[in-house]
């Protein structure tokens, strides 16, 4: 098993496009902060540098919205607090309650509404800054500091919004790389005959390059009628990877190499529009003549979308601020209740034995906990391997490097130095991102300490136990309390993906964008429980699923990756915008997919979303486990017609059994 987590990390370590750029960004911002909080005197420079690390995207859009939207956020807090500090600053008994409810009701707000981390972020904000007037008893001075708080934030995320104003990627530039990427594989994958790179990028959903089109319109990065045509490009492009990733490994050679021609084209098109050409020598293919299968003619015509102009932006799927399940499930309040208990157990610790240095250790129970217990101990993993990467790091430069630093310039170079390798692994996936925002958060810490570059080491060494007692707690409070399995938000993923699925089989005509939205949301939901299930590992052994029931939930989910792309060309006839060409009347009545037809497979995927939350995954000790990334994705190809998966997804539930109890 630790031969198969490092080979996985290495992986997850390895170069891609963009990666890089992004690396230097942060670390160059991560320097100008530190250099602004020791010039200004900002106390807590590590915290902004760390806010730096933390909510730095690639999308200079969702950074700049970050900024603004978290400079708010704060001063709201700071009025909250200042309110809250009146109230309790003289009653020990009151700030302690107050402290326990505000961190239960904000996490509980996160959980159940679209805030999701952000809530848990808040209810630190809040807890720390109540914690902190215990120490100064005075409620000018607490007023003082907690100004002195909200200047730690919105100083860096000023600086993150004009520097991404100056040196950031756009989201129109980021999008039409997304769509350059999508025709690239499309066109690669026609003419190899391998659609592994198209299964990746469909896996991604089409959420991101929709918030992209989303942000290009609302700060307006490009012209009106070119972003129209990259809101609906973006969905276009998905369009076609779907219809790729159904086409039949019998189609004839000349339908492929003329769809790949088409792709070539496009991409070219892309290229002219980028370099401001409003028109392009490229022809739109003939969506009249096409093949009887209806994989090739919805691929056709996704091609077609991309060479006429858009008049309108593409409808963008709006999702419920709260959870339907906000008041009814139990899970929402357990889990506010147990980070609670965990961050106000810390603090009752290190209050109790005099030891403030460690109160890291509360900080970490909020930003540490997450829903199930594999997640958790994923995260706490993360944590301890960054915090002593980090500290490491900083306890080396304490030796070697600050004692020959004599201006801010040194300490710029120092600080970037430090963060480029934090910020190579914070910009990963999720496997290993939190990782690499530890190492930052590790080494600011232990180098940055009041106004000025630090030579003391009990700081570091009291930081660094904190993060490991907290790290303690909530492990024991997340195992042996309300525990979570990872089957738990499997089962959940796996509901909410049947349920898009049965929202496609329902569509009809005129309803295309909302069939890709649904065919999106399904590949997304997928992706995440796949990377839930290889989650297991992580989890206690006396709650861990068996090998057995771990492969089946595995083939179940390959099983409806494969239904998503030919469920989604099975209605095509229908749901076309512009309904079957009257020269082409005979080639749409060939098509498979009728209204009936589908309406069944809906009842289906509808009946498998509502049971699969009764489905029993019994624990067994995992002998023999694999986990690799083979033995999480089997063959997608173990059918041929969308009845015969379903009929196999069914018998894969069946065979897990169901809680009658």
């Amino acid at each position: 098993m630790p031969g198969v987590i490092l080979r996985q990390v290495w992986r997850d370590l390895g170069i891609f496009p963009g990666r890089f750029g992004m690396t230097w960004r942060i670390a160059l911002l991560c320097a100008l902060v530190a250099a602004v909080a020791m010039l200004y005197k900002v106390p807590e420079p590590a915290i902004g540098c760390y806010l730096i690390i933390y909510l730095m995207k690639p999308n200079a859009g969702v950074n700049i919205a970050l900024g603004i939207g978290a400079s708010i956020l704060v001063t709201v807090v700071v009025a909250v607090v200042l309110v809250l500090v009146r109230w309790t600053i003289d009653v020990p008994a009151l700030r302690l309650a107050t402290m326990a409810l505000a961190a239960f009701s904000l996490v509980f707000l996160g959980s159940v509404s679209r805030l999701g981390p952000l809530g848990s972020d808040m209810a630190l904000v809040v807890t720390f800054a109540l914690s902190l007037t215990a120490d100064v008893p005075v409620a000018e001075l607490a007023t003082r500091g907690l100004l002195y708080a909200w200047q730690m934030v919105t100083m860096p995320m000023a600086l993150m919004v004009v520097f991404n104003l100056v040196v950031g990627w756009t989201p129109a530039r980021l999008l039409a790389a997304t769509l350059q990427e999508r025709l690239e594989t499309a066109s690669d994958a026609l003419e190899r005959g391998d659609v592994s790179g198209v299964r990746a990028l469909l896996r991604e959903g089409n959420g991101d390059p929709q918030q992209m089109a989303l942000l290009t319109r609302l700060f307006h990065y490009v012209p009106a009628t070119r972003g129209m045509w990259l809101s609906q490009a973006a969905d276009s492009t998905y369009r076609l990877l779907l219809a790729i990733a159904a086409l039949p490994r019998s189609l004839a050679p000349e339908w492929r190499s003329r769809l790949a021609a088409d792709c070539r084209l496009a991409i070219a098109a892309i290229r002219e529009k980028a370099r401001g050409k409003a028109e392009t020598s490229w022809t739109a293919p003939d969506a009249k003549q096409v093949s009887s299968d209806p994989a090739v003619s919805v691929a056709v015509r996704a091609v077609e979308a991309l060479a006429l102009p858009a008049r309108s932006w593409a409808p963008v799927p709006k999702e419920p601020f709260f959870a339907q399940d906000a008041l009814s499930n139990p899970d929402h309040q357990r889990f506010a209740l147990k980070t609670a208990a965990a961050a106000m157990a810390c603090y009752l610790i290190y209050t109790g034995i005099d030891w403030q240095g460690i109160h890291t250790a509360m900080i970490t129970c909020f930003v540490a906990a997450l829903g199930t217990t594999a997640e958790t101990v994923h995260k706490l993993a993360l944590r301890i391997v960054g915090c002593l990467i980090g500290a490491a790091m900083g306890i080396a430069a304490i030796l070697f490097v600050i004692p020959n630093i004599t201006s801010v310039g040194g300490l710029m170079v120092l600080v970037f130095a430090g963060i480029l390798p934090a910020a190579w692994v914070s910009t990963g996936n999720e496997r290993i991102s939190y990782g690499g925002v530890q190492i930052g958060l590790a080494f600011l810490l232990t180098i940055l300490q009041g106004f000025e570059p630090s030579l003391d080491m009990d700081s570091a060494r009291d930081r660094i136990v904190g993060i490991l007692l907290g790290n303690v707690m909530v492990y024991v409070v997340f195992t042996q309390i309300w525990p979570v399995g990872v089957i738990h938000g499997v089962k959940q993923q796996l509901a909410d993906a049947f349920g898009a699925l049965a929202q496609l089989a329902r569509r009809g005509t005129g309803e295309i964008s909302a069939a890709t939205n649904d065919a999106a949301k399904a590949e997304a939901q997928l992706e995440a429980a796949m990377n839930s299930l290889a989650l297991a590992l992580f989890e206690p052994r006396h709650q861990r699923p068996g090998a057995m029931q771990i492969e089946r939930l595995g083939e179940v989910i390959a099983e409806a990756k494969a239904v998503v792309p030919k469920l989604f060309v099975l209605g095509a006839p229908d749901w076309d915008v512009d309904g079957p060409s009257p020269d082409n009347e005979d080639t749409v009545a060939k098509m498979p997919g009728t209204a009936e037809e589908r309406m069944v497979l809906a009842s289906r995927f509808a009946r498998l979303s509502r049971d699969i939350h009764d489905l029993s995954v019994p624990n067994e000790p995992p002998q023999g486990q694999k986990n690799t990334a083979d033995h999480l994705r089997p063959d997608l190809s173990l059918c041929n017609t969308v009845p015969e998966h379903v009929d196999r997804i069914e018998d894969l539930l069946g065979g897990l059994g169901r809680d009658v109890g």
